[in-house]
């Protein structure tokens, strides 16, 4: 099939578009290209989550440095990844001359049904897991807050922590119509970002240089799965060039740009976070969770009641994305009439509670599910099918004279794409099976 490129009039030029988004107004067609800064906000507003409130646990035993040069490293990988799904996504589309590919869809265009099969079963396992993690984390913060504002001698178990928080987010989404959940999830992002700053501010304050400069190289090893999930938004990137219409120098700059700025986030949440710990309690604590203290007022009231909103509404926003992530998957395969609460009630149900039944009976599972995520998950849809999709195509002979590389080195850079992705996968089987 010969690829898609509607011509028209811009400006008194004539332009030429793989696929155009053109709309036809009062006789005339007019284009509605795409905007780089909305996608890159796009790509950074996808990356900022809930992942942010586990970097400080796992970055800790490290220290300042060696954390920030794996979190650099960490996102290259994410970065190459992301391009070369872009890459594909676009030469998918100058094959089938289609403007919009979901990802699944395309998995199993181009690795076919096996391929688009694991790439459904690490999907659905990254959501089920990511909501396992969120689901307990913002229940402990709830209870958590709750005990301290009321003087409870005694805080709430965890279990009642993880319904709540899930009974309560979950419902006002079953309940609430998708514009009023659009509103409201605009409001947490706006709480997220005017917390975060004061945050910087507050904690900055407190850091004290000494607790920079320590260092233990041998520790970085946990925390490649957890910046993984921190760092994880290649579930937008076929939204991304689709709004961009394949336009190569778009995509790559939104791509760069759209996850440079919570990269830049991290790292300055890394570094105040760690140098506002105290390294005694740091040192003398195992699988220590430094917001964990900062969050109960061991620096300070203020900026433990901070904290407090900042983590619940960071995982507030998250938990919203991944529940509307596994109700467009699912979707596809139990059609549902929509506007009817009781008709949407088993998908619901579906969704929320085999995770929320999980985290009741293991409240304390957050960096555990957020660990395996990121390991086996982002893995394989960040690391191994990005790298296979690609190796594939470029051995197309359809595509030989129109394909762009938006990642160099070849065949020795997609060896090592799923080269690291294969270690960290085998390095988790051997931890669970107790051999490291």
């Amino acid at each position: 099939m010969t690829p898609t490129k509607p011509v028209f009039k811009l400006h008194s030029e004539e332009v030429t578009r793989l696929c155009s988004h053109v709309e036809l107004n009062e006789n005339q067609f007019s284009h509605q290209p795409g905007s780089v800064w909305g996608n890159i906000a796009l790509i950074a507003g996808t990356t900022v989550g809930a992942g942010i409130l586990a970097l400080p646990a796992v970055t800790l035993p490290s220290g300042v440095l060696p954390s920030t040069v794996l979190l650099i490293a960490v996102w290259l990988y994410t970065v190459i990844s992301a391009l070369l799904l872009a890459e594909v996504c676009v030469n998918a589309m100058r094959l089938e001359g289609r403007l919009s590919i979901g990802l699944l869809a395309m998995v199993e265009g181009i690795l076919g049904f096996v391929g688009a099969r694991i790439a459904g079963a690490a999907y659905l396992f990254l959501h089920y897991a990511l909501l396992v993690a969120y689901m307990t984390q913002g229940g402990n913060i709830l209870v958590s807050g709750v005990s301290q504002i009321w003087k409870l001698e005694n805080v709430p178990p965890g279990w009642l922590g993880t319904m709540i928080f899930t009974l309560f987010f979950g419902g006002m989404m079953y309940l609430g119509r998708q514009k009023f959940i659009e509103k409201l999830n605009s409001v947490f992002v706006a709480i997220v970002i005017t917390s975060f700053v004061g945050l910087l501010f507050l904690g900055g304050g407190q850091v004290q240089t000494v607790q920079l400069l320590t260092h233990n190289w041998t520790a970085l090893g946990s925390a490649v799965s957890v910046m993984l999930v921190a760092l994880f938004f290649h579930n937008v990137v076929p939204v991304v060039v689709t709004q961009l219409e394949g336009d190569i120098p778009k995509i790559r700059q939104s791509i760069i740009i759209g996850s440079l700025i919570p990269l830049i986030m991290f790292l300055t949440w890394n570094a105040v976070i760690l140098g506002s710990v105290s390294l005694d309690i740091g040192e003398s604590t195992g699988n220590f969770d430094p917001l964990q203290i900062l969050r109960s007022g061991g620096n300070g009231k203020g900026l433990g009641v901070l904290l407090s909103i900042f983590s619940e509404f960071a995982i507030a926003t998250s938990f919203i994305g991944f529940v509307y992530g596994l109700l467009d998957f699912f979707k596809d395969i139990f059609p549902v009439k929509q506007g009817k609460a009781f008709g949407r009630l088993p998908l619901y149900s579906m969704i929320l509670l085999p995770p929320m039944s999980l985290g009741a009976i293991n409240p304390s599972i957050f960096f555990n599910a957020l660990d395996v995520a990121g390991t086996f998950s982002i893995s394989v849809l960040g690391g191994i099918i990005p790298a296979l999709m690609s190796w594939k195509q470029r051995q197309e002979e359809q595509l030989n004279s129109l394909n762009q590389p938006l990642v160099p080195g070849g065949k020795v850079t997609l060896i090592l794409m799923i080269g690291i992705a294969s270690v960290l996968i085998l390095k988790q089987i051997l931890s669970m099976s107790g051999y490291l």
